[in-house]
């Protein structure tokens, strides 16, 4: 029989991890979601929209080849390790196109197994099935539950710079789309971002318009709720470098200012674009300003 990719359970973001007992947490890996199906046709490899990208992962392919079963459907993340052992989304691109040998596939629940859909069996019971498929050390890999508090791992996750955790009901059933069975909840970090201007509209919060320092691309908004004096001092040196504004780009209510003020975002790990971002600093590119 030929299996289907299956369109992925999505996870809720959240503030706060949930502190009942009847919850599995797990890492959040900051990787490309993804799901592999093996049949009679042999082993595919689907990104999280479905688009199937065997071609760009074969060593992958062939590792899940070599899983002793006659077919089955493996949701879990793909992923580059960094020197520290976490996992590094920007590495993740260049090894795709580069570097094969770095990929892992990190799994973390099984859809369908030996011509049977699991999907309606507790997520606890499909999770034992799995782990018991994958021998340890190769490049498909088990995420393991991390045991503790949820408070208390959410600690350990933020200190040791990982992107953040996912939590599951230990009983839910597997359901495509959005919901809430997952609960998601992100780390923050801080990084620095160019100013190409700030958004003011009258009764409205105003909010800095930050882009990747080495493509000058646009990257998102971030809410500028520093200190007064930083917001003053802000506004008036946005007064001082005023700009034209850049290709393409058309915000009415937005002051434009020229290159050369760096801002210090602190946002959501693991993401393309700013979000969940704050405003926390500034400073002129000559190492002038801020706080």
């Amino acid at each position: 029989m030929r299996l289907k990719f299956i369109p992925p359970l999505m996870p809720t973001l959240v503030d706060r991890p949930p502190e009942a007992d009847d919850w599995i947490h797990e890492v959040k890996f900051d990787g490309y979601r993804s799901q592999i199906v093996k049949d009679a046709g042999g082993v595919r490899i689907f990104t999280r929209r479905g688009l199937d990208w065997t071609s760009k992962y074969r060593d992958l392919a062939q590792a899940a080849g070599e899983l002793e079963v006659e077919s089955a459907i493996v949701d879990g993340e793909i992923i580059v390790l960094n020197d520290d052992g976490l996992s590094d989304f920007a590495a993740l691109r260049k090894a795709v196109t580069r570097r094969q040998h770095d990929l892992y596939f990190v799994a973390f629940d099984l859809l369908h197994l030996n011509g049977h859909d699991l999907r309606d069996m507790p997520l606890e019971d499909r999770r034992e099935i799995l782990a018991s498929l994958i021998p340890e050390g190769q490049r498909i890999q088990f995420s393991q539950p991390l045991p503790g508090e949820a408070n208390a791992i959410f600690h350990l996750v933020d200190q040791a710079g990982l992107e953040g955790m996912v939590s599951k009901r230990r009983d839910s059933k597997y359901r495509s789309g959005p919901s809430t069975a997952w609960l998601k909840t992100k780390a923050f970090t801080i990084d620095e971002y160019e100013l190409l201007g700030v958004e003011r509209e009258a009764g409205k919060p105003a909010f800095a318009l930050m882009a990747d320092r080495n493509t000058g691309n646009y990257v998102g908004s971030a809410f500028i709720n520093s200190s007064r004096a930083i917001r003053e001092r802000l506004w008036k040196r946005v007064q001082e470098h005023a700009g034209p504004a850049p290709k393409g780009m058309k915000r009415p209510a937005t002051q434009w200012v020229k290159p050369g003020i760096i801002g210090r975002v602190k946002h959501l790990r693991g993401e393309d674009d700013l979000r969940h971002a704050s405003l926390q600093d500034f400073r002129e590119e000559n190492g002038n300003g801020g706080s």
